[in-house]
């Protein structure tokens, strides 16, 4: 929907709704917010009754009429100093309310927002930005729940317009009707204000994911930049969505400094023409002077209100545009469906079976047609082929990262997609070539998302080859890793994914190129230390190395998205020539980098 398709009533309908679904939320803080503008509204009035008061008891009979003034200053002053702890212990509660209804709030979002990610389909990430990701699980919540800070006080606000148009009511009908004439006029410059930053308070989150999103590609291709020595380039591409945003937002300062200019110079003509308007009503006897004091008190502090009132409508327009974006996030139905079947406890591997699989990605494009399978429990398989032949794609749909269009994956006859949320990994562990690693130990590494104690984790990494080069680190199983692992080498990072595999003594264990970074002499000794654990997994291995190959029970022979042939290694050389070819290559291939 366009800026020119939303009218001012849906955005104001629309933003108000957001607003009320947070207060909803979260309405205790909500409640004593409103409780604290209440209170600070009546001490507002209050106030201003006070010092009418004042001025007709006291400093009209003693200034006008000479009038001595003992036994009437300490009164005054202590009803002044009632009325300011009154309004200070009302703006403490609303402040302290208002902040955590606002910050809880977000925390909530934030949270909801990432748990409704994390259930889409991975086909649904390929489609879009990281960085726009980020900035709207920052930046956009953050902005669409702005509107919390100062709603309490808007409402309070709101009382405080309606409580002094009552008592200016009370003192004088037509003064009354003049105030709420002026102050009707300068709600409407505020909806309209509203109204015309909407746009450009949207424009302005589209540019912050623009910025977002170059910036985490700069950083996450900083070695391709660099290598390319493209870091100018980079700098300029950067530079110019930055000046971009900039500018935008410089224009929405300079709009918001227009109207509060111009309400700022309506409330000052205002309390003038009230002023005047005054005057002439005490010369005609219909009110005192004390009563035009007290109403030109009231307008002098409406001053603050009116201005809060303005910035919520200015607050639901930004907010309305940040939540746009965070809603879009939530209207996306490419959700992963689950069933309710738990993992069952067994000791033996796991009996993989495909039943006339076929999938392709969003290109259309069939890149598995038609596959059966079938691989008995405790058996080693290695998955070879030639490039683009769909191997990472059938390990993929093995551990359930896609679904199949056509067909079903199989564990012990058990559909994948019939296992709730979370209970296929206490089946299945997924290692691939890209091994990524958290900002954390190599213990938490390991241990990720697992209770498992130390003794746990020292004998999956001993398995996984990775426990020799991990009591070398500066504080062996406590060494802090940095983001993404950086502090090691690829092959060690390897061998830390794979452990943090093995911890979880998966029934099937599917890796995909999963130590194409290891020596090979090591990646053998880690296959056979596989085999000959007890660890309860049948285990599918994408393998490129003659020496993995070799070391499989058997192979599934794959290409074009079918599978050609499945049997032993030695079958398969001996009966498929195409088969033999591929071997042949990789071992050619694994010679020459050797030789270099």
């Amino acid at each position: 929907m366009t800026t020119e398709q939303t009218s001012l009533g849906s955005m104001l309908r629309e933003g108000s709704a957001i607003a009320v679904r947070f207060a909803q939320a979260r309405t205790a803080s909500f409640v004593l917010a409103v409780i604290g503008a209440a209170l600070f509204v009546s001490a507002i009035v209050a106030s201003a009754i006070v010092i009418g008061n004042v001025t007709d008891s006291l400093i009209v009979p003693v200034l006008d009429q000479g009038e001595p003034h003992e036994g009437l200053l300490w009164p005054a002053m202590w009803a002044v100093f009632a009325v300011a702890l009154w309004k200070a212990l009302a703006v403490i509660l609303r402040r302290t309310a208002a902040s955590f209804l606002q910050f809880r709030v977000q925390a909530d979002a934030r949270h909801d927002l990432i748990d409704h990610l994390l259930k889409l389909e991975l086909s649904w990430y390929q489609r879009q930005s990281t960085g726009t990701l980020l900035a709207t699980s920052d930046t956009d919540v953050r902005q669409g729940t702005f509107i919390l800070a100062p709603l309490p006080y808007g409402i309070g606000s709101s009382l405080l317009l309606v409580g002094t148009v009552v008592l200016i009511l009370l003192i004088d009908p037509w003064l009354a009707l003049l105030a709420f004439a002026c102050l009707g006029a300068i709600v409407a410059v505020n909806m309209n204000g509203a109204w015309k930053m909407f746009g450009a308070f949207r424009e302005v989150q589209t540019l912050r994911g623009d910025v977002s999103s170059i910036a985490h590609e700069s950083f996450d291709g900083a070695l391709t930049i660099k290598a390319l020595g493209r870091i100018d380039l980079e700098k300029d591409r950067f530079e110019q969505a930055s000046q971009r945003l900039r500018d935008r937002l410089i224009g929405v300062l300079q709009m918001m400094a227009t109207y509060r200019v111009g309400v700022e110079g309506l409330l000052s003509a205002i309390t003038v023409i009230m002023l005047v308007a005054g005057a002439a009503r005490v010369s005609d006897g219909a009110v005192t002077p004390g009563d035009v004091v007290t109403i030109a008190y009231l307008l002098s502090l409406l001053f603050i209100p009116i201005r809060i009132i303005g910035f919520v409508l200015w607050s639901i327009a930004s907010s309305r545009a940040g939540w746009e974006r965070v809603q879009s996030v939530y209207d996306v139905t490419d959700l992963v469906p689950y069933g309710d079947a738990q993992p069952e406890p067994d000791e033996s591997g796991a009996l993989v079976s495909g039943d006339a699989v076929s999938f392709s990605y969003d290109d259309g494009e069939t890149v598995i047609a038609d596959l059966n399978l079938a691989i008995q429990p405790g058996r080693v398989v290695a998955v070879v082929g030639p490039t683009a032949s769909g191997k990472s794609t059938l390990t993929a749909l093995m551990a359930r990262l896609w679904d199949p269009q056509v067909g079903a994956i199989t564990i012990d006859g058990r559909d994948l997609r019939s296992f709730a949320r979370s209970a296929l990994p206490g089946e299945v562990a997924f290692v691939s070539q890209e091994s990524f690693l958290f900002d954390d130990t190599v213990t938490g590494n390991i241990a990720f998302g697992v209770m498992a104690d130390d003794e746990d984790v020292k004998t999956a990494a001993q398995l996984a080859g990775a426990h020799e080069f991990i009591l070398e680190l500066p504080e062996g199983y406590g060494t802090t890793l940095g983001e993404r692992g950086t502090s090691l080498s690829g092959g060690q990072r390897q061998r830390i994914a794979l452990a943090r595999a093995l911890v979880r003594k998966p029934r099937l264990l599917i890796l995909d190129d999963a130590t194409s970074a290891v020596d090979p002499s090591v990646e053998a000794r880690i296959l056979e230390r596989l085999r000959e654990s007890e660890t309860p997994s049948t285990i599918v291995i994408v393998a490129y190395r003659t020496s993995s190959i070799t070391l499989a029970d058997e192979v599934v022979f794959i290409d074009e998205g079918k599978i050609v042939a499945h049997g032993t290694h030695r079958d398969l050389s001996r009966d498929v020539p195409g088969y033999a070819r591929i071997v042949e290559a990789y071992a050619d291939d694994a010679e020459e980098r050797r030789g270099s």
